[in-house]
């Protein structure tokens, strides 16, 4: 077992998870920037109103995508305890 195998697993599991993660990152990153532009136009100022609208977006995208993200999550994860004991002898 070298360091470059090692590394290179590191790299892909969180790679993995970069990209699980990002749909509901880009989610929040773009309805914070509406929900804001929203508020200033019209002048509330309400500090419930962004978040509890986030987590109903990030619930949605979690709900739509996240069959796909935990099949690829479970996926990586198989892969590594299936070479698991070829890399440990």
């Amino acid at each position: 077992m070298t360091n470059d195998f090692v590394l290179a697993k590191v790299q892909g599991a969180l790679l993995t998870i970069l990209f699980a993660s990002a749909p509901a990152i880009i989610a929040a990153l773009v309805i914070g920037l509406v929900v804001g532009l929203a508020q200033a136009l019209t002048q509330i100022q309400d500090q419930a109103m962004p978040q509890t609208i986030k987590l109903v977006v990030i619930l949605l995208v979690l709900l739509l995508f996240g069959p796909l993200l935990g099949q690829q999550i479970a996926e990586q994860a198989s892969t590594a305890l299936d070479e698991f004991p070829i890399v440990t002898r």
